[in-house]
């Protein structure tokens, strides 16, 4: 499998040898059309069924945080619905006291395998030699 070496080769001529996890990422960011481009290449689904993966996935997870229910990925992290309480806010161009209401917020945190993972502290699977 060929790497994309998106930025040059200053990593090699670093030193650097760690293989791209996601070689076929385009932007810093991980979209859902690459998540379903992934599951194309890797799993061997057509374009439609990886597309439709990645959307239900998201849809449940969606639909179980509107619902108000965490959601808990095993070696991934959870989303933790918080109930944010009333509190008085401030305008700050006009300093004008404004109320702010109760609402439930999303939360994220990371599994401990995710964080030592991305500390570089737990080898990738396939970077044991």
């Amino acid at each position: 499998m060929a790497e994309d070496t998106k930025g040059g080769s200053a990593g090699v001529a670093a030193g650097m040898s760690k293989p791209a996890i996601l070689p076929t990422l385009e932007t810093p960011t991980l979209t859902k059309a690459e998540l379903a481009e992934l599951l194309f290449d890797r799993l061997g689904l057509n374009k439609r069924e990886s597309k439709d993966m990645v959307e239900a996935f998201f849809d449940i997870v969606h639909g179980t945080l509107v619902a108000g229910q965490d959601v808990k990925l095993s070696g991934f992290g959870n989303f933790n619905i918080r109930r944010k309480a009333p509190r008085p806010g401030r305008n700050p161009r006009t300093g004008e006291s404004i109320p702010i209401k109760a609402r439930n917020v999303v939360t994220f945190h990371a599994s401990h395998k995710l964080k030592a993972i991305v500390q570089g502290d737990t080898p990738l699977e396939g970077e044991f030699e």
